[in-house]
């Protein structure tokens, strides 16, 4: 019996071990982002992954742009559209959380997500598309991570130059080169809007952006001047 609880606290030992490292792992690179752009995410990897199954030729539209470079007006958009309370929470919106739980329990599915920019940001950075608690636990950890060491700038800024605006297409720059033939720096308060609505499902609203899509979009550009930013 002692032998078997001796091998059982070297095995928790061996999984602590093993999780502090990787826990290591994942905040080494959110300190070195912090003053450093990252180049790709898991998520532009999985997909560029993807692409080259069928075209191993196959590259990312992707072009870093700084902060200031980036529209205003996307800026708000995307806050208002995905996160409204960004400036006022620390990673985590458990209002948005519960009344996501709410919908998904009146609908009878898992449609609504509740997650903050910050969160999604964790997720595109160093997981993959994937659910599961296991998944939803590490993005947690990442988001307290992120929270913890960037302001809220750094965090916007490089969300909005690593997220999906379309098949293969990822960061503002490229999103408004590919969608309207302008830079980042030029997007007006309607094509900010129309991209800030297609971030939860850029590859099919890419393909049809209907009439419920456009009066979305119309209401996130009415609310967009009510929306702080860093």
């Amino acid at each position: 019996m002692n032998g078997t609880l001796r091998w059982a606290a070297r095995l928790i030992l061996a999984l602590l071990a093993l999780f502090i490292l990787i826990q290591g792992w994942f905040f080494a690179h959110i300190l070195w982002w912090k003053h450093n752009d990252p180049a790709d995410t898991r998520f532009m990897r999985l997909r560029l992954a993807e692409l080259r199954k069928e075209d191993p030729r196959a590259t990312l539209r992707h072009q870093w742009v700084d902060y200031q470079r980036i529209s205003p007006h996307l800026k708000r958009a995307v806050v208002a559209a995905e996160d409204d309370h960004f400036m006022n929470h620390r990673g985590f919106d458990w209002g948005g959380i519960q009344r996501a739980m709410e919908r998904n329990q009146q609908r009878g599915t898992a449609a609504a997500g509740g997650s903050t920019i910050t969160q999604q940001l964790a997720k595109n950075l160093f997981l993959s598309p994937s659910r599961s608690y296991l998944r939803k636990g590490q993005e947690a950890i990442l988001t307290v991570m992120l929270e913890a060491s960037w302001d809220k700038r750094r965090i916007l800024e490089v969300y909005l130059n690593v997220a999906e605006w379309g098949n293969g297409v990822y960061g503002a720059e490229a999103a408004a080169r590919h969608h309207f033939g302008l830079s980042a720096a030029r997007l007006g308060p309607a094509e900010a809007a129309r991209l800030a609505v297609m971030l939860p499902s850029p590859r099919r609203y890419e393909r049809q952006f209907g009439p419920r899509l456009a009066a979305h979009a119309e209401r996130v550009r009415l609310r967009m001047h009510h929306t702080r930013i860093p």
